[in-house]
Formats: C-alpha cells, structure tokens, sequence
C-alpha cells in the first residue's frame, strides 16, 4: 500500500514530521517497508535565473553565462542552445552529485574560462531522454527556490506492509485513523456529499446470485467530457505505481485507494440493455482491460449485459466497454463480492489486480452507496455531466455485531498491564468503534470495515496495538518449582530409549517415506480397511503404510543394488491401520540381512560368519523389551505371526493371550520375491503404545537398591523326556516357578530327537542356576531344590526325568 504524504494529510491534520509518523505507523502494525522522498534527490538544485549570455571568447557553440541562484551570481560555462537572458532553469552549483552523467560537479576551466556549476537538462536530472538544451521553466519562482519544490517533487511517498486482517488499512482515510489514534492529530472531516441525481437511472440492475454478490449499485451520469486528470491527480496515482489514463478511470483508482472502495465506469452507450451480477456460463469468454481474453466457469461471478460478458466480479473490466476520450455518458459501478469466491476466481485464472486484492481482504459492505457519491462528486467535478438517481439491487451484508467488553479486567488479565477505562474507550472510539458505557463494562459496535475483529480478545489486542506493545512493562513468569518437572511423555521417552538400544546393537537408523505403494501394502497386512491417498504424489505413494516393514526393505533393496550385502537396519515412527486416530501406532521395526559381524564384505580371514537367523532378531527384541521397562521373563512365545513371516521360524510376543507386545522371525520368502528383494532376511517389529505402563509405588520416582550377592552360585543339569510337540517354554517357564527365591535363571542347552526315545517323544536338557542370598547352600537344601524342579516340570508337561 503506498501513499504520498501530502495524500495523507487530505485526512489527517497533523502537524508531525515525516519520521514521526512513520515511526507510529510501524508501532501501530502498519509498517513501513520504504519511503521514496524525491526532495532529497535534488535537494541540491535550485531555480537559477541567466541574467547575462555572452558568447565564450574561444568556443563558437558555447556561452558564458552570469546566473542569479538567489544566493548572488555565478559564472556558468553553457553550451545549451536555448541559453538566454531571462531563462529560468535548474542551477547545480559545485560539488553537486549529478546522477543522469554521474558526476560530482567542480569548479573547472572550459577553454580557458572559469565555470562555477550547471545549468541542467532533463537528462541530466533523469526526467526524461532530452538534452538538446538546458531545462526552460515557465515559473514566477524567484532564484534560489528548490527545484523539487517548484515543480511539486517534495511530497515522499511512503509503502506499508498491510497483514491480511485489515483491509479497512488499503485506504488512506484508513491509514489516517490509525494514526490519530496514535495520536497524531485529528481525523479531518469526510468530505463526503450525497448527490440525489434527477430521474430514474435507465439502466436497471439485477443480482442473480447473491451469494457471491449480494449488493449491486450503480448509477449513469449523461453529458461528460472525459479528458486527461488534473496534474495533482495523476501526480498522485504516478507516486503510487498506477498509468493514469483518463479523468473518468483515474477517478475509480483514485477513491480505490482513499478510500478502499473499489469501483468501475463503463461507458454507458456501449451497453446493450440492462446489467446484472450473475454466475457464468460455461464457454463464455472476454477480453479484459489487461489485453488478454478470459474463459470463464459456472463457478465465477461475472457482470453482464444482454449481449454477454462485460468483465468478472470485483476483479477486472472489460475493453468492449471501456471509458475512452469519446465517452459522454458513464455508468459507474459500486458493489460488494464474496471475498472467498472472488480469491478462488482469481486463482484460477491467474489474475490479479487492486480490485480483487481489497475484495478478497473483505471491502466494508457499507461503503457500497458511499464509493458512488464520491465516484459522482468526482465525476462533476473533473468531467460536468448530469447524475440520475441510483440504482441499487440487493442488500449490504452487514454483521451489526456489538461485544461485551469488561474492559479493565479483560486487558489486564490478557495483557498483564493496566490502563484506565477511559483509555481505553478512547482508543477504541479513535479507531472507529461505538463505545457505551453500561455497569462495569462497555458495549462496542464494531464498525463494518473492520471485518477481522468478532471478540473481547480482538479488541483488547486493538488496544494494545495502538497503546503500544513496548509499553506493555516486562514481568518474569512465577517459579513453580526449583526442579523442572518432566516434559515428555512416557511414549517419547520409549521411542527415544528404542532408538539409543537399537544404535547401540549396531543397526543404522533410516527414515522412509509414510507413503507406499498400494500392493506393498496388501503384502504387509494392509488390505480393505488400509488408508488410500485421495491425491497422491505418484503412483508409487498411494497408501499410507500398514507397518514400517516394507519401507525397511525398499531400503534394503537400494543398499544390496549399491553393493552392501551384510547390514542392520531400524526405524521408529508411525503407521496407519485406518484413518481414524485410533488407527495410528507407533512401533520399532528393524531388520537383519546378510552375515553377523562382516561390514557388509561377507569375507574374514577367520572364517565366515553365521548368517542371520530368528535368533538374532528375537535377541535384539527381548533386548529392547529389557530396555522399555518390561520383564521379559513373563513375556509368551507363539507362534501364530502375521503371513509375512516364515510359518516355521517366527514367533509372537505376548503379555497374557491378548496383548501382542511384537513379531519377529525370518521374513517370508515370497514376501520378499515380491518386493523384489534377493537373498534371506530376518527382522522384528515391537509395538511401543501396547508395552505396559511402569506402575509407581507409592510417590517415590527412584529405582529400587541393587540386590547382589557374595556367595558362589549353583549349576544343576536336568534332562527331561516330554511329547515332541512340547514347547521349551513351558519347560523352562516350569523349572522357574519351582523355587523363584533360589532359582536365577533356566537355560535350555540341549534338544534330543531319534528313534531310541520314541516317534513321539524329544530330550530336552535344560541348566538350573540357583543363586543364595542368605548363606551357602548345603547338599540337603540343593536336593530339595532339584526334586521341586522335577515335580514341577512332570506336572506342567507331563514329561519324566531322564535316568
């Protein structure tokens, strides 16, 4: 948004210097993004009158001139044919920077003559291309006048940065009120005049949709001259970037920026019947103001007449009906359009102009009958003419809206200061807003052009824009506690644990994209409840993933294609069984390929390593379980895992028959044959939100002592003869329970089949540490130890002890 300062002070009476009030208008929220201030440019140069023109003693084309600066006379070296006596033109004296031949000016000698400044040309000022002589002013200016004041170059124009909440601020009369508020003068008054208009407007108006216009108002002035604007109008729109054209489209610029309130003139005699604000049909089109022709939808507001498209809904006018020198009669334009329809309008076309950047903002509804008295005061005064009454269809929709405001407590609870409710009314009031006072409160009506304020918080927060945030006094926060209570949730404190564990087992962490392929997906437990893409990025991203797995071997693929062959790789993160929040999980996945210990080369001069199998993986689980807090000795094993593991060599992890804690095992080969992955693999997944939650004793948050102890553990083998199908498990789960104070650990390290023990029978030997706290273990208390093993074991399985 950009104004001249002079523009400003047609609204604001001030008497503030050009600092002061861009300094106020940054404070305020307005900021200032840069001042163009011609004056300084050639603050340097002067009116300079020639009062003498000799010809140069030496030189036949120049002059020795003896030139009045108001400061007495100066002898000027000119070779300017137009040099005379009684010229006035623009004096640089020495040591003036001259920009249009980039030269410091110094005294110098010309032919042996002593020359004492310039007489400038416009190219030497950078006006224009001219140099075949000296600027000539038609002025009464006496010497010595500044150059940039005669010629009307000292009004800087100042740019603001305008936030999408405040449209009522892309008019100057807008500007204006902030900064009285401010208090930096006083708002003059609107220089507004109602104009009846004499007969009946013969153009009629309809509004066909009203959704996305809702007030259409217009009004035909008969009997115009259209010509160029008056030098201070097109001064002014030339200081804030516009091409003026005419008097009569200059005029809509105009108020388009005085006041924010867009408007369009059409020329009346190029209307065909009557105009109307309507949806567009499909495969109309028009050539706009901006030369290019526009295919429109049933989607866009348009303005039409009987013959068709005139241009779009508060964005931009046609050339069929454009106002040009030969205009004598003009229908002028005031409406209201739907900001969101008028934005979408503009995105799909790729069109932007001033109109659709104040419609789309929000421009105040009520100003519809206001922008056409100005638009119609303009009008007589640059072009004559004879006004017809308005025509208005529709109705202005208006919010009305009045806010409940506890003043005082409100801004001191929301901002921390305090600030006396008669400042408060007086800001607001400043702003625009109708204050009453009523009890201990005070009911504002907002003002229609202030479409982004609906609440107390909202008004509290104008009041501290223009109060000042710097004076808002600074005040430390309460200290709660000495000791700063934990910020992350158990969930982040597992997945970070998780990722320390798993670096720390020598896998490599990657991250994989959530999007997969949609036949990955089936593979891997995603099938008619997986989450699809309704737009996705490629065919390759269009599911969301049911699991970490197939990412995992999508990077696997790429590290074997690149030469790795013996690797680790884990990620944690989240994953989609549907698309309703519950649906998410997060888990720790990771997967081993290749050979334990080789650094991807697969050969050691000891000897080839093992290749990985489910115990390696089942190892890194349990691992981690450990690691999260949970007992692995009351985990389960089964073997039920999902169809993307081998049915032979995975297993379940569970705590109790419902709460599955995690797969692991070697990966199904036609799994793998379809993700086009070579080679065995063997990987895990543990499901971090279905881990239990560490149950705090009493208030205390510290671990328990460490219990050790001195004395020499005790080793007793035992061989069982149990059924074939037996799990060792349960074998292990029952030698455990025989004497959980003594009994340490159960280690299974021996499993026997073959035709000697029986078809249906296996030897399953297993290793009994018993660990003493109290004193050293006799042969009596060890004895009684083993026969409660054995009679556990028998009674779990039904096996027998080996002789």
């Amino acid at each position: 948004m950009k104004f001249t300062l002079s523009w400003l002070k047609e609204h604001l009476d001030t008497k503030a210097s050009l600092e002061e009030i861009c300094d106020a208008l940054t404070i305020t929220g307005l900021e200032v993004e840069g001042i163009d201030d011609p004056a300084q440019k050639f603050a340097a140069f002067v009116i300079g009158e020639v009062l003498d023109a000799q010809p140069h003693p030496d030189a036949d084309k120049l002059q020795v001139l003896s030139v009045d600066t108001g400061n007495g006379s100066v002898q000027v070296v000119c070779g300017a044919s137009n040099a005379r006596k009684g010229l006035k033109g623009v004096f640089a004296p020495v040591g003036t920077y001259v920009s249009g031949i980039d030269l410091t000016l110094k005294k110098a000698k010309i032919r042996g003559v002593e020359s004492f400044g310039m007489m400038c040309s416009e190219r030497e000022l950078e006006l224009s291309k001219e140099h075949d002589g000296i600027i000539d002013l038609r002025t009464d200016a006496k010497p010595g006048t500044p150059y940039a004041q005669v010629v009307g170059l000292d009004d800087p124009t100042i740019e603001i940065a305008i936030t999408p909440n405040r449209p009522d601020a892309l008019g100057v009369r807008g500007v204006a009120r902030d900064l009285v508020a401010a208090g930096l003068g006083k708002l003059k008054k609107d220089s507004l005049i109602e104009t009846k208009g004499k007969g009946d407007c013969p153009i009629k108006i309809k509004v066909d949709n009203p959704d996305q216009c809702p007030v259409f108002a217009g009004r035909l002035i008969t009997g115009v001259k259209n010509a160029p604007s008056p030098d201070w109008l097109q001064q002014r729109l030339k200081a804030v970037g516009l091409r003026p054209i005419n008097a009569l489209v200059d005029m809509t610029n105009y108020i388009s920026y005085d006041r924010g309130r867009p408007l369009h003139v059409y020329d009346a005699d190029k209307l065909k019947g009557h105009i109307r604000a309507r949806a567009s049909k499909v495969g109309e089109e028009f050539l706009a103001l901006d030369g290019e022709t526009y295919k429109v939808d049933e989607r866009m507001c348009v303005i039409a007449d009987d013959s068709g498209v005139l241009g779009l809904g508060g964005i931009m006018g046609g050339i069929d009906t454009g106002c040009t020198a030969e205009t004598t009669s003009v229908f002028i334009e005031s409406a209201w359009f739907d900001p969101i329809s008028t934005a979408m309008t503009g995105r799909r076309l790729n069109l932007m102009s001033d109109a659709r950047y104040r419609f789309e903002r929000g421009v105040d509804p009520s100003s519809v009958e206001d922008g056409l008295h100005l638009a119609t005061q303009m009008v007589l005064d640059l072009c004559g003419g004879t006004p017809s009454r308005i025509e208005i269809a529709g109705a202005a929709p208006l919010r009305r809206l009045t806010i409940q405001l506890e003043a005082k407590k409100q801004f001191k609870r929301l901002t921390g200061a305090s600030l006396s409710e008669k400042k408060i009314e007086k800001i607001l009031e400043d702003l625009g807003f109708k204050v009453k006072i009523k009890g201990h409160g005070m009911k504002v009506k907002v003002p229609e052009w202030r479409p982004d304020v609906h609440g107390p918080a909202d008004l509290v927060e104008e009041v501290v824009r223009i109060y000042g945030v710097d004076n808002i006094p600074t005040t430390p926060l309460v200290e709660l506690s000495g000791v700063a209570k934990p910020v992350l949730t158990i969930r982040q404190k597992r997945v970070s644990r998780a990722r320390r564990l798993l670096a720390g087992r020598g896998f490599v962490e990657v991250v994989t994209y959530s999007f997969i392929q949609r036949t990955h997906a089936s593979l891997f437990g995603g099938g008619a409840d997986s989450v699809e893409l309704d737009n996705p990025i490629s065919s390759d991203m269009s599911s969301m993933r049911p699991g970490l797995m197939p990412g995992l071997l999508g990077a696997i693929k790429r590290n074997r294609a690149r030469g790795v062959m013996d690797a680790a790789l884990f990620e944690v993160g989240q994953s989609y069984r549907g698309d309703q929040p519950d649906d998410q999980y997060v888990s720790a996945c990771g997967i081993r390929f290749g050979q334990n210990g080789m650094n991807g080369s697969g050969r050691h001069w000891s000897g080839n390593a093992d290749s990985v199998d489910l115990f390696d993986v089942k190892a890194d689980c349990m691992a981690l379980l450990h690691q999260l807090g949970v007992d692995t000795n009351r985990v389960q094993v089964t073997r039920d895992a999902p169809d993307w593991y081998h049915p032979g060599r995975s297993g379940v992890i569970r705590l109790g028959p419902k709460i599955i804690l995690g797969y692991f095992g070697e990966l199904h080969p036609g799994k793998l044959s379809k993700m086009d992955v070579s080679g065995t693999a063997s990987g895990f997944e543990l499901f971090i939100d279905n881990l239990p939650v560490p149950k705090l004793k009493g208030t205390s948050h510290t671990r328990p002592a460490l219990e050790i102890t001195d004395l020499q553990p005790v080793k007793r083998d035992f061989a069982f003869l149990v059924g074939v199908e037996t799990p060792a498990i349960d074998v292990v789960r029952a030698a455990q329970s025989a004497d959980k104070k003594l009994i340490d650990a159960v280690n299974v390290f021996d499993c026997f089949e073959g035709d000697a023990l029986g078809a249906d029978k296996k030897s399953l030997a297993i290793e009994v540490t018993l660990l003493p706290f109290d004193a050293t273990l006799t042969d009596k208390q060890i004895d009684e130890v083993a026969s409660k093993v054995i009679a556990a074991v028998t009674k779990a399985t039904g096996g027998e002890i080996r002789s």
